[in-house]
């Protein structure tokens, strides 16, 4: 496995880096594919998702626990 790999994505009108394992960046753009969505738009619904969390998680992070939830429910 190698280390991450740091990517702009566009939310909300602006440019944020996230910084993902390339496993990790595959499933991303798998789930974006599967759901008909731009990378960006997938990546703005979990980031919306995870700020309405009481103690939010990074953004990176949450993307990780999203993907696991994921593959965990079968999709």
């Amino acid at each position: 496995m190698s280390g991450p790999v740091k990517r702009s994505v566009q939310i909300a009108g602006h440019a944020t880096s996230i910084s993902l394992e390339p496993v990790f960046w595959d499933a991303l753009v798998e789930a974006a594919r599967e759901q008909a969505l731009p990378l960006s738009a997938l990546v703005a619904r979990i980031d919306a998702a995870r700020i309405e969390a009481p103690d939010p998680a990074n953004l990176a992070s949450a993307i990780r626990v999203w993907l696991f939830e994921r593959a965990r429910a079968g999709r």
